[in-house]
């Protein structure tokens, strides 16, 4: 908004008349700005900005169970739970859905896959985690009440539907921001903060073409040399495959495990091929 003011003219010389307007004048910048400040906050372009919330404060936090403190030890590494304050980091996030369904968590909490929740190898449980979705802005808040995941490289693991508030149930894994919050609430306590900002409007298609159905794979490894991807397809047994690609000019042998019409089912299926040994295994996704 815009105002005009009229400045009058000192009617003398004196120090006085030169302070007065001197502080008009600041009074019109300051008026100026508080304009700014209220029509202001959009993106540079003009746009809507995509809605964005801070989680409210936990007024009534649970207990930390204090046996999931202890030191404990997974497939021969020792993990060390801590409180961890300024917890923030960013790596792979996986999830988990209908195998743990119903099962009891590590707090003692039943594992509902639709509710937003995670597991972390090191932070106090319950505890409450902000995670971003570094492709795509998506922001979630999530209560910690479990261990895992056990793979060097994933931070997190999610439940189902934080995985789909996410846009992460199609790829599997994906790469994400975690920062600690801090302590629980007794119940609940996920919220989505933010989803992806809108998509700008683009003309219709003259047709509609149906997209092919996609397919999930679990790469269990990838190999330069055919004999260590037979062994380790014959050590996995059915229905593991050796499969042979040109990458960059290069033969490259993957061992793939499947394939499965859903995602669900092919995350099963990676956990259970991780559980027996095989840790840098990933979903993969064909049209």
């Amino acid at each position: 908004m815009a105002h005009a003011i009229d400045l009058p003219a000192p009617t003398m010389n004196s120090g006085f008349g030169r302070g007065l307007r001197g502080l008009l004048i600041l009074g019109l910048f300051s008026l100026l700005a508080a304009c700014a400040s209220i029509g202001g906050g959009g993106p540079s372009d003009g746009g809507p900005a995509p809605l964005a919330v801070a989680p409210p404060p936990v007024s009534d936090p649970a207990p930390i169970v204090t046996g999931t403190m202890r030191p404990y030890q997974i497939k021969g590494r020792w993990y060390r739970p801590e409180e961890q304050p300024g917890y923030d980091e960013v790596g792979m996030a996986s999830w988990y859905g209908d195998q743990f369904n119903g099962r009891p968590t590590a707090t003692g909490e039943r594992f509902d896959m639709h509710a937003l929740t995670a597991a972390h190898k090191t932070l106090p449980l319950p505890g409450l985690v902000e995670v971003t979705n570094l492709a795509n802005g998506r922001r979630v808040v999530l209560r910690v009440n479990d261990r895992g995941p056990f793979v060097d490289s994933r931070i997190i693991d999610l439940s189902r539907g934080a995985a789909e508030q996410l846009d992460l149930i199609g790829k599997g894994v994906g790469e994400v921001r975690v920062r600690y919050l801090g302590r629980a609430p007794r119940l609940g306590g996920g919220l989505l903060l933010q989803a992806a900002a809108p998509a700008a409007a683009t003309p219709a298609p003259r047709q509609a073409v149906a997209e092919p159905p996609s397919t999930f794979w679990v790469q269990a490894g990838s190999f330069g040399d055919p004999l260590p991807a037979r062994l380790m397809a014959e050590g996995i047994g059915a229905p593991a495959s050796v499969s042979a690609a040109s990458v960059g000019g290069r033969e490259l042998y993957r061992v793939l495990v499947g394939p499965w019409p859903d995602a669900n089912a092919a995350e099963a299926a990676r956990q259970s091929v991780v559980a027996r040994g095989y840790a840098d295994a990933a979903l993969i996704s064909t049209r």
